[in-house]
């Protein structure tokens, strides 16, 4: 099956996420891919991303992040994308958990945040926490994969949540008992956390490399939000509202990634809060035919194609699977191909090599529904 076949061009995908019409070709897009399955593809090993933590204090190799940066600009031209990922390096110490990894392509090891209890349980703990400055952030992964793209490329600015980290920082738990006992506890935390995103939002869509920002911020499960609407409207949207703002600042989409159902709070992440695009997708929750009929009037929808499906189905179930979902999607524009969440380790690769096979084949507009 063929990998690249066509040149990088941001405008296609600026203009699906826009929801500008319809492109020359259908864009694809991924929040990330796991680093083995980067080098199981490429056919060798490319090193880490050039940062690790000693003493609770970030640390990074340059030449490991240049070579790094290089590597990534090859991968994601390979897999034709018009963009490359670009993270910020910033640190914010957690308490994580580890267990050994059993992927096929395994790491060494998987780990998952705390979520009985984090760094921040008291204003004690706020108080002593080592909060990052602005001035601590390393935009440098961004500034080096931009040294190194493709023409017609540009990076897609990418960083955590606002959510994700106002509970990584205290713990679910910890956060969940806060709201009764010590909600000025969890606003302190959620603003804390969100004026520094803000900051960082407004300092990538200024970068003339960059084409669009995107935000991890997982606020829902299976059948819902994981925690009351209410919470998310009190301490969680408004600082998306302002993320969004200082992206279209600089005319930049902004792209919301949130796992789970979050339906709950769709209309007010499109109506006021003002997101571009909105990506991560399950069947269990949703098939993504039934999202664009649902949302695509109104938002642009991106990936869709079940990691369950591209780590246990076969190949040509994944074609035919794709095939149908470019076909129910793609036609009108507003719409971007990629797996619902991400491209994990344990996705098997001749399945993900499939789905943007077919998205090359199929993916020439004008596409017939």
């Amino acid at each position: 099956m063929s990998t690249q076949s066509r040149e990088p061009d941001f405008d296609r995908l600026r203009c699906a996420l826009l929801r500008e019409g319809e492109p020359d070709l259908l864009p694809f897009m991924e929040l990330k891919y796991d680093h083995e399955i980067m080098e199981a593809i490429l056919g060798r090993s490319i090193p880490r991303a050039g940062y690790s933590s000693q003493e609770g204090r970030a640390q990074v190799d340059i030449e490991a992040l240049r070579e790094y940066s290089r590597a990534l600009v090859e991968f994601y031209y390979l897999m034709g994308h018009d963009y490359v990922r670009g993270r910020l390096g910033l640190h914010l110490p957690l308490k994580d958990l580890h267990a050994e990894d059993t992927a096929e392509l395994a790491a060494s090891q998987r780990n998952w945040r705390n979520e009985a209890r984090g760094p921040i349980t008291s204003w004690d703990d706020f108080a002593r926490y080592p909060w990052p400055a602005f001035s601590d952030i390393d935009f440098r992964p961004l500034e080096y994969a931009a040294e190194e793209m493709v023409e017609g490329m540009r990076v897609i600015g990418m960083l955590g949540g606002i959510f994700e980290y106002t509970t990584w920082l205290m713990g679910y738990e910890t956060f969940c008992y806060a709201l009764y006992d010590q909600p000025d506890l969890v606003k302190a935390v959620s603003d804390r956390v969100g004026k520094l995103w803000v900051a960082a939002v407004e300092a990538m869509a200024g970068m003339d490399a960059v084409g669009a920002v995107c935000s991890g911020d997982d606020m829902g499960f299976k059948t819902g939000t994981l925690t009351a609407p209410e919470v998310l409207r009190e301490y969680i949207l408004p600082w998306h509202k302002k993320c969004v703002e200082a992206a279209h600042g600089y005319d930049k989409p902004y792209v919301l990634h949130s796992c789970g159902d979050v339906s709950a709070i769709m209309d007010e992440l499109i109506d006021e809060v003002g997101i571009d695009a909105k990506h991560s997708y399950e069947d269990v929750i949703m098939p993504i035919a039934e999202v664009k009929k649902r949302w695509g009037e109104r938002v642009a929808i991106v990936g869709g194609v079940d990691v369950d499906v591209l780590a246990r189905r076969d190949e040509q179930y994944v074609r035919d699977y794709t095939r149908n979902i470019i076909l129910n999607c793609a036609p009108g524009g507003g719409y971007v191909l990629g797996s619902g969440n991400s491209i994990t380790n344990y996705c098997r690769v001749e399945n993900v090599l499939a789905m943007y096979d077919e998205g090359r084949k199929l993916g020439v507009y004008p596409i017939a529904a």
